[in-house]
């Protein structure tokens, strides 16, 4: 079967057409490395293009037409998007379905202690993830702690040039001929993947004695420190480290809220750094948080930049995928099935029960994921003929799962060929493949819960090069087909399910 490689088919100006969509998913993965901060980037887009949130029209007198755009975000870490066609809805939407967040790992809730001379924040790793490869490099803290009154505190450590950044010991390679002798997944234990945030231990004008006396020209924060020592000391006859009580002198003199608030926090510890283009031909982006990012992206800018569509045009981007899509903000929420709810009840055919259940039987849905670029360097681990490669353009999976497709969504031949003719006819560069050997391994997406309301599901993101590691890396070809394709997608296809 012959592939083409999109490089070859661009013309000077398509190339810097690419550049610039490049560019601005650069920005876009370096403002959203959470998914709170993704919500937060992505509305600000989508208000600027004339989206209005849902919730503000519920119980009001409008009426929504057609080129009417509307959004929905749950919990500040999923959102549903709108626009609406002249088509009824309950004749089905097109609907680009892809999440946003990443494996990374979080702060525990009860993290802070002292050992050693360091202080240390204690974590548990989220999503599947090779422990070693977050030792010795780099971390930024990014999320929010929510303190008792209502206040929310953000915090983005680790990025600009002047902020510190925070790190995971190893064990230096002269020490570690027992270590070297482990299994992968054992040379770092999840226990032992705490942060480093700090050495120095608390002193006040280097006499602790006096601290009271002084009382007046100290901070906030080292007098909340002292009073904390106080009373560890009158609860247990015991005092913490001088290093830890370091750490909450500043976090509450830079922050403002108490080792407590720790409880109600969630922080979440990624790679310290910007993406940037990778080769010497600038061809690839080298960043963290591609998988979902680099289908988030794009899908966004799809129903950004498509115009008066027959079928109503939808863009979900969810948290949790990488945890199985559980919880209040993970697809196999009722979040999405509410806000199409809303959405119909607010159009002139009007919402019932019958008429939500045939909308979304006969949505049709690309499933924006990932799949493993083909990597010379681990080519037994792939079928060569079914595999992804970086710079041919939009991957289709027809099945993800693993090895007896357990865990799938297998798509419809009938589907799949409709898609087909949309993409041949303006002229996208997509390919097929499987997510390595069948016996090797596999992995999941949100297809197959769309697909439990009987509609036409099949995945269709990006080919990554280093999936789930801290920096990923991705063709710009590749994002720049699946921009195309997912426009093509809302824009054309209206396939009748059968």
């Amino acid at each position: 079967m012959n592939r083409k490689n999109a490089w070859t088919t661009y013309s000077a100006t398509q190339l810097k057409t690419v550049e610039k969509f490049a560019d601005d998913y650069k920005v876009f993965l370096d403002n959203s490395k959470t998914e709170r901060e993704a919500i937060d980037t992505i509305v600000n887009e989508i208000e600027a293009a004339g989206y209005r949130e849902l919730n503000t029209l519920i119980g009001g007198k409008t009426k929504l037409k057609k080129g009417d755009k509307v959004y929905s975000v749950w919990m500040n870490k999923s959102i549903a998007m709108f626009q609406i066609g002249s088509d009824p809805l309950e004749d089905g939407m097109n609907i680009l379905g892809a999440h946003i967040d990443s494996p990374r790992l979080d702060v525990k809730q009860n993290p802070l202690y002292e050992d050693g001379g360091f202080a240390y924040l204690d974590t548990h790793y989220y999503g599947g993830i090779k422990k070693y490869q977050y030792v010795a490099m780099p971390l930024a803290i990014h999320g929010v702690v929510v303190k008792k009154d209502g206040t929310t505190v953000q915090l983005n450590v680790g990025e600009d040039e002047d902020d510190p950044v925070f790190f995971v010991s190893d064990l230096l390679i002269h020490l570690a001929q027992d270590q070297m002798e482990k299994k992968a997944s054992k040379v770092i234990e999840g226990e032992a993947l705490d942060l480093i945030v700090g050495n120095r231990p608390f002193v006040i004008d280097n006499k602790p004695e006096k601290a009271e006396k002084e009382s007046a020209k100290l901070s906030a924060g080292e007098k909340y420190a002292i009073a904390a020592e106080k009373e560890e000391k009158a609860e247990s006859g015991k005092v913490s480290g001088a290093v830890r009580r370091g750490i909450l002198a500043i976090l509450n003199d830079l922050y403002g809220f108490e080792e407590d608030d720790f409880i109600s926090a969630e922080l979440e510890i990624v790679p310290a750094g910007k993406a940037r283009d990778a080769g010497f031909d600038r061809s690839m982006i080298l960043g963290y948080g591609h998988d979902d990012r680099v289908c988030a992206y794009p899908s966004m800018k799809a129903i950004l930049d498509v115009k008066a569509v027959k079928r109503t045009a939808c863009c979900i981007l969810v948290d949790k995928e990488e945890i199985g899509s559980v919880g209040a903000t993970g697809m196999r929420s009722k979040f999405f099935e509410n806000a199409v709810a809303e959405l119909m009840n607010l159009t002139k055919e009007g919402y019932n029960d019958l008429a939500l259940r045939r909308c979304l039987a006969n949505s049709c849905m690309l499933s924006s994921d990932v799949n493993a670029g083909f990597d010379p360097s681990y080519a037994s681990c792939f079928e060569k003929k079914n595999a992804s490669f970086l710079g041919q353009g939009l991957v289709f999976s027809k099945f993800t799962g693993s090895r007896g497709k357990s865990g799938s969504n297998d798509a419809n031949a009938e589907f799949i060929a409709e898609i087909r003719k949309a993409y041949d006819k303006d002229g996208i560069i997509y390919q097929t493949a499987e997510l390595g050997k069948v016996d090797v391994g596999g992995g999941g997406t949100i297809a197959y819960i769309l697909a439990l309301y009987g509609m036409n599901v099949i995945d269709a993101g990006v080919a990554v090069l280093n999936m789930h590691a801290p920096w990923e890396a991705i063709s710009k070809a590749d994002l720049y087909e699946a921009y195309r394709g997912y426009i093509s997608f809302l824009k054309n296809i209206d396939f009748k399910n059968q």
